[in-house]
């Protein structure tokens, strides 16, 4: 029963660390180099993370500073942030590239508030099906007869105690991420 519990659990823990993951690539309105964390860049005919080939800096509130090891991946950078979906404009002097990030229109951060919401109701439904998933497995090892009833329901219990602080914490980081969206 306990490892039923304790692999759900796990499987939980995921599922908030990746919408903390997919929050972190959500723009807000302050320069992150985790905007980049996503961000793939042609290098010898693989595409690498960004964060392989240069060092990603944030000198300033509103300006990030991409300085690339190889200066032959100036051009791949810059097209590489144009092409992605984060609507910034890079500009490079021959030996960085600086990304001034503007500020965010009214619109623009409903539009992310819903973005944030939307992933933030996926992770809700995982641990869910997580828990849905952990119960099967407790209802089968009673029919197994390797479990008893009592052992079942406290196992039903906890995995409810679990959901519930699961998306607990969904529900804080989508708060936190809606607080910073929206702040100017």
């Amino acid at each position: 029963m306990q490892s039923v519990i304790s692999s759900c659990e796990e499987r939980m823990k995921k599922t908030a660390a990746n919408l903390k993951d997919g929050f972190a690539s959500l723009r807000t309105g302050r320069a992150s180099p985790s905007l980049f964390d996503k961000l793939r860049v042609e290098y010898y005919g693989e595409k690498s993370p960004l964060s392989q080939v240069a060092t990603i800096s944030v000198p300033e509130a509103r300006l990030i500073v991409i300085q690339p090891w190889d200066k032959n991946l100036i051009a791949e950078i810059e097209k590489a942030i144009r092409t992605s979906e984060l609507s910034l404009n890079p500009s490079n002097d021959g030996k960085v590239i600086r990304i001034a990030i503007p500020p965010l229109t009214e619109e623009r951060r409903k539009e992310l508030v819903k973005l944030a919401k939307n992933q933030a109701e996926q992770a809700r439904v995982a641990v869910r099906n997580i828990r849905r998933d952990g119960n099967d497995e407790l209802k089968k090892m009673l029919k197994e007869a390797s479990i008893t009833e009592d052992d079942e329901s406290k196992g039903s219990a906890e995995l409810q105690k679990l959901t519930d602080s699961y998306i607990g914490k969904v529900n804080q980081a989508l708060e936190e991420k809606e607080k910073e969206i929206m702040e100017v």
